[in-house]
């Protein structure tokens, strides 16, 4: 069975109506970066950090994966599917994909701050964490988020399943974020590589089969292509 590896960013999420970064009217807009995404903003101001999150997580659970998210679980049917995301929302996991790897981190998860910094899911029933709520060790919960400024945990998990890639997929990526972007160097040569965004990614290779369409478009066109071959 072929080996899909594919690289989600926020595009994948767009039409599910998760907020980007630079989205016009979004979430984002109203906050700076360094506030509410940098240990800096976290030791200034937590109070702050944790109610930007929890604002994030209702508009997640009120989100539904989409065509895009399906078609990637449904194509575990007839390939090896392994999914790299930027994302930090379970939309894919929803869909039904099975092996997800979350670079940024993860929304629907909290972690102490404490040593060990340990994991926890956030009930979804009360999906808000704030100050004082703290590990069963005593230490305050911070969002499982990687900010900026933070080393990627997974990042190497992520070269070693690109380096063996029989396919490499790009979704809803501006691969502008590092080390991400770099990913993408790890495909062995003469694996075919495939972007699916509706906007100009001009940085590239010419060797990449461009589909300039949204998630789920794109995902349906793909679909045919592989499913063919």
């Amino acid at each position: 069975m072929k080996k899909i590896v594919v690289l989600t960013g926020a595009g994948m999420s767009a039409e599910s109506g998760i907020s980007t970064f630079r989205d016009s009217g979004g979430l984002w807009e109203k906050y700076e970066i360094d506030d509410v995404a940098t240990p800096n903003g976290w030791r200034r101001n937590p109070a702050l950090v944790l109610d930007f999150y929890n604002q994030r997580r209702k508009q997640l659970l009120e989100s539904k994966p989409n065509a895009g998210h399906y078609a990637l679980a449904e194509l575990e049917k007839d390939f090896d599917v392994q999914i790299i995301t930027q994302n930090v929302d379970n939309l894919h996991e929803r869909a039904g994909s099975t092996k997800v790897v979350h670079l940024h981190g993860e929304l629907m998860k909290v972690r102490s701050t404490g040593p060990g910094e340990e994991v926890f899911d956030v009930d979804p029933k009360h999906p808000d964490v704030n100050p004082g709520d703290k590990c069963p060790k005593g230490y305050q919960l911070r969002p499982h988020i990687v900010w900026f400024g933070e080393a990627v945990p997974e990042i190497e998990k992520a070269e070693r399943m690109t380096h063996d890639a029989d396919i490499f997929l790009i979704i809803g990526t501006s691969m502008q974020v590092y080390p991400a972007a770099g990913l993408i160097n790890n495909v062995k040569p003469g694996t075919p590589i495939y972007l699916i965004d509706p906007h100009e990614v001009n940085h590239l290779s010419n060797d990449i089969i461009v589909i300039q369409k949204g998630a789920s478009e794109g995902m349906k066109e793909l679909k045919k292509i592989l499913l063919a071959g």
